[in-house]
């Protein structure tokens, strides 16, 4: 007799990883089980995230900065399992690794200097320092290319004016990457975030991402070395090739919050009784239950996929947009079947279904909205420019 086919992997991807992928797998698994699961419904309801606490775990887990080379080393698929298991506890405690890993070290190891990487790698792969990520401006979203932070030359130095908005881990960072016009075009720079002039005002009363930080950021008349500059880049594609690091994170990222929601349905399905039946054996709840375990199995099988041909160094910025595309859409779409098939228990913290489901909408908006990656790919298609 065949094994029994295993509910949250119908087509077996498990079967497509090495050992070593399972073990990373499972070691990011248990440790949210213990450690994520047990407390993210308080730190939701309260808006709160105990982030230098867990940056000390995640680094003594070797999460942070692992598909770096030199740093962790390790595959495109193993760090994306990793994202898919922490966004199965909550969207924001991914976030917080990929901003880390894929934006904040990400630059500083392409575009960094020898000193920089030095200064600041070791602390941030460690947990013991957290790092942000300055694009996004109040009125610079979708084209960041229109910012108006700007940094200007006083003698050797720079003196760098502008606000940066939506920041994750931005109050509570020890390092900034932040990207400003100058008289030369975009620069990145290294910004100590206590450097005076810097701020970090909290952003309040969200209703999404709320076990997570989010912040704006203030640079008045911020005074950096000349060597703060990121050597290594000029212009947008600076920005826009860590964005899509981090956008690579999300692909699998997603997968989880919508396992995370598939799972407690299915559970619930099996359970809830309605006419001296469970709802689990009508016609209708089966086809959404159907439904939900094809588009998560076709969703972590893409995001595999595409980790396959990162490793292989075919991963372009077309793929990415097509992978963040389809599985933040999905995973949204399953997170709102769960809702129904849960009833009004649906919108409590007892599930995770609401946390999820309001999560993902802000990961369907952020590091490229819905519509920005449907004209990436309608421009991969026709070979026509439709932005403006």
């Amino acid at each position: 007799m065949a094994d029994p086919l295993n509910p949250l992997d119908l087509i077996d991807v498990n079967a497509l990883l090495s050992d070593e992928e399972r073990q990373i797998r499972d070691l990011a698994r248990e440790w949210v089980v213990d450690n994520v699961l047990p407390n993210v419904e308080d730190w939701y309801e309260r808006g709160e995230f105990p982030a230098r606490a867990l940056a000390k775990e995640l680094g003594q887990l070797g999460f942070l900065g692992m598909q770096l080379p030199d740093i962790g080393g390790l595959g495109a698929v193993a760090y994306g399992l990793v994202e898919l298991e922490l966004e199965a506890g909550d969207s924001g405690l991914r976030s917080f690794v990929s901003v880390t890993s894929a934006l904040a070290m990400f630059a500083i190891h392409a575009f960094g200097s020898d000193e920089q990487k030095a200064e600041w790698l070791p602390r941030l792969q460690s947990g013991e320092a957290i790092g942000c990520f300055g694009l996004t401006e109040p009125d610079s979203g979708s084209d960041p290319g229109s910012m108006r932070t700007f940094a200007k030359r006083d003698g050797e130095d720079w003196i760098l004016n502008g606000t940066k908005m939506w920041i994750t881990n931005g109050s509570v960072s020890d390092v900034a990457i932040v990207w400003a016009n100058t008289d030369d075009g975009i620069r990145g720079f290294v910004v100590p975030c206590d450097a005076p002039g810097f701020s970090a005002p909290d952003i309040h009363k969200k209703l999404s991402l709320r076990a997570s930080v989010t912040s704006e950021l203030v640079m008045d008349d911020v005074r950096l070395p000349g060597n703060a500059a990121l050597p290594g880049v000029q212009g947008l594609r600076g920005p826009l090739s860590c964005l899509n690091e981090a956008r690579y994170g999300i692909i699998w990222g997603v997968m989880g919050a919508a396992r995370a929601c598939f799972e407690s349905a299915l559970n619930y399905a099996k359970e809830r009784i309605q006419f001296d039946r469970p709802i689990a054996s009508f016609q209708l709840t089966q086809k959404k239950l159907a439904d939900m375990a094809l588009e998560l199995n076709k969703g972590t099988l893409l995001a595999y996929h595409l980790g396959r041909m990162k490793e292989q160094g075919r991963l372009r910025p077309q793929h990415v947009s097509v992978g963040k595309l389809n599985n933040t859409r999905v995973a949204l779409e399953i997170a709102r079947t769960s809702r129904g098939i849960h009833g009004a228990n649906g919108i409590t913290l007892e599930y995770p279904i609401m946390r999820h489901m309001t999560n993902l909408e802000s990961v369907i908006t952020y590091e490229g909205t819905e519509e920005i990656h449907t004209l990436v790919i309608g421009e991969a298609l026709t070979g026509i420019r439709a932005y403006t």
